[in-house]
């Protein structure tokens, strides 16, 4: 199989598991509480809310005014729609209460209040349903808390009004946002509060009613118009006195609810922060909701978990194939257009889970950025160990550790050892072996010498044929690099007498080593061209190391009178005498290596 076809199955099998992985966390609803938290910032925008739905809130003035509700006379009730209703052409469209007034309080009180209802007959009256504490799985298989009991307004009351039940459902955070437009108790269909009351405004002005589609548990999803405290809120006890001009409420609606916090009718609801909103300001949102058709359903998890999975798929391969800054700006691009797609389908009734796909695209993106950058380091190590091949491994190191790999053109000035080593009789050996034994041998021979060279921190230059190059104290500083160079010099010496040992047992012919080592100054660096360059050091100081190692014979070290005086100390010599170097008009004081001291190295 090739590496093409092998990097091709990887990239699909990840991105099938990045798939996967999307359709199970959207099918599973795994992290609810952060798909709550996106799709609440996206979709629960306060758009302004509607003139014509008005609050009268019984607050802190009223109860201080009226004191406890539960000790009002229900006539209380019936003296604010009076004020409500003095004349015709300028009473409110509809009239809520968001207030049970289940069981009798005190007869005349009672009846007077039912009497003005029924007279005004444009009065919707809340109703409740008490659940059951444990849940239970019906007949569609819908796991549901059973209804336990039904709470409706005292007999006078709800044969002269409509009801609605005002029942809020609260998601596993504790926030509002959805809601029940039916339940069904002995049979028989109840709508909710304000649902009723848009039905009867809609009747009222002969308006056609919108219907709201509802997901397979009979909810759908609030989208809120406006935040807690936004909807005109007028006192209960400011209009029952007649301190508000009953003009204010023509052709309104008119929803009468607890707004103090001591009534314990507030919740916590998308768009508050942290700021609870009153049960009637919730009804006044789905009202609002029903008139402008803005209720969505959530869509189905397995539908939206199979798209998204395979759109995070082939996210996945895109990623793989892109460079990375490619890649970060596919990032945002996606996630926006996803986040922007499901806004666009929430404002066209479908809400689908907003956080698994970029979840999953986002692990995608790390995935391949981490998996790249340690295949980049595998890639640097490898290359950095091929490196090793030619230059000392500690100086390939320095240069990893410094991070500096810019290479270019250019050189300078440095004062550096220079040696140069080549295999004596090995022309007349390679003539009589096969081509085989020739390489075998030549290998055998520059293993050791570059051994020898990496071990006294040289660096190699080139191997020209059969002959090999180094310098010390470039492209680094290196201490002591003079001594350094001869040591190096004498280790290959010493590993070609064991070497020429072996040769000669094997093949019957035996071949040596000639050293030359010069010092002083030489240029240093890159030269060749931007595509091909070459890491060598030129000048008189190489050319003499050359002339030395032409002149050597098998076995012996040559060093220059320069290298001599800065390592006399620690070597063991024996004069040669000035010998004459083709290409110099002047001899070099020359000098053979019998040891060296190696105790400072």
């Amino acid at each position: 199989m090739t590496t093409q076809k092998r990097i091709l199955l990887r990239d699909i099998a990840e991105a099938l598991i990045v798939g996967i992985l999307i359709f199970i966390l959207t099918i599973t609803n795994l992290f609810s509480s952060f798909d709550y938290m996106l799709k609440d910032a996206a979709y629960q925008i306060p758009r302004g809310i509607d003139s014509k739905i008005k609050i009268i809130g019984i607050d802190d003035k009223t109860l201080e005014e009226l004191g406890p509700i539960q000790t009002w006379s229900r006539d209380v009730y019936a003296r604010l729609l009076r004020q409500l209703a003095q004349a015709d052409d300028c009473k409110p469209v509809v009239i809520g209460f968001d207030i049970l007034f289940s069981g009798e309080v005190d007869a005349p009180g009672d009846q007077s209040f039912a009497d003005m209802c029924g007279q005004l007959g444009n009065v919707i009256t809340a109703s409740q349903f008490v659940y059951k504490e444990k849940g239970e799985i019906n007949d569609q298989g819908i796991y549901e808390y059973p209804i336990d009991s039904y709470l409706a307004p005292y007999p006078a009351l709800a044969k002269v009004t409509e009801q609605g039940f005002t029942n809020v459902s609260q998601d596993s955070d504790g926030l509002v946002r959805r809601i029940k437009m039916q339940e069904v108790s002995e049979g028989k269909k109840v709508s909710m509060f304000s649902g009723k009351v848009y039905e009867l405004y809609c009747e009222q002005t002969q308006m056609t009613a919108t219907a709201v589609s509802t997901d397979k548990y009979g909810k759908a999803l609030i989208n809120y118009s406006g935040k807690p405290g936004d909807y005109e809120y007028l006192s209960f006890v400011d209009v029952l006195n007649g301190r508000i001009d009953p003009r204010a409420f023509q052709g309104s609606i008119v929803l009468v609810g607890a707004y103090a916090t001591g009534m314990q009718d507030n919740f916590r609801v998308p768009c508050g922060g942290a700021d609870q909103m009153y049960g009637v300001e919730i009804h006044a949102n789905i009202l609002q909701s029903l008139f402008q058709n803005r209720f969505s359903v959530n869509a189905d998890p397995y539908l939206v978990g199979v798209l998204t999975g395979l759109l995070g798929a082939l996210v996945h391969m895109l990623f793989r194939r892109r460079s990375i800054r490619l890649a970060t700006v596919g990032l945002f691009v996606v996630i926006g257009g996803y986040v922007g797609a499901g806004i666009w389908l929430n404002e066209h009734h479908t809400a689908v889970a907003l956080f698994y796909f970029p979840l999953g695209i986002v692990l995608s993106y790390l995935y391949c950025l981490i998996s790249g950058y340690v295949l980049e380091k595998l890639r640097q190590r490898k290359m950095m160990a091929a490196f090793k091949k030619y230059v000392a491994p500690e100086i390939v190191d320095e240069i990893a550790k410094k991070g500096d790999f810019k290479i270019q053109l250019g050189g300078e000035n440095r004062d550096i050892a220079v040696l140069f080593v080549d295999i004596r009789g090995f022309t007349t050996m390679s003539e009589v072996l096969t081509p085989e034994e020739v390489v075998a041998i030549l290998n055998r021979y520059l293993n050791l010498t570059t051994n020898a060279i990496f071990k006294n921190k040289g660096t190699l230059d080139k191997f020209v044929g059969d002959a090999t190059m180094a310098v010390f104290n470039a492209p680094f500083d290196l201490d002591d690099y003079e001594f350094r160079a001869v040591c190096a010099a004498m280790d290959i010496v010493d590993g070609g007498a064991a070497l020429e040992k072996e040769l000669m047992e094997k093949f019957g012919r035996s071949v040596g080593f000639g050293v030359g080592v010069n010092c002083g100054e030489a240029v240093v660096g890159n030269v060749g061209c931007e595509f091909r360059m070459d890491y060598t050091a030129i000048g008189d100081t190489v050319n003499t190391a050359a002339r030395l190692e032409s002149n050597a014979k098998k076995g012996q070290v040559l060093i220059s009178d320069a290298v001599y005086e800065r390592v006399k100390d620690r070597v063991e010599v024996e004069e040669i005498g000035e010998i004459p170097l083709k290409g110099k008009s002047k001899g070099v004081f020359v000098y053979s290596v019998i040891s060296v001291k190696r105790e400072s190295v």
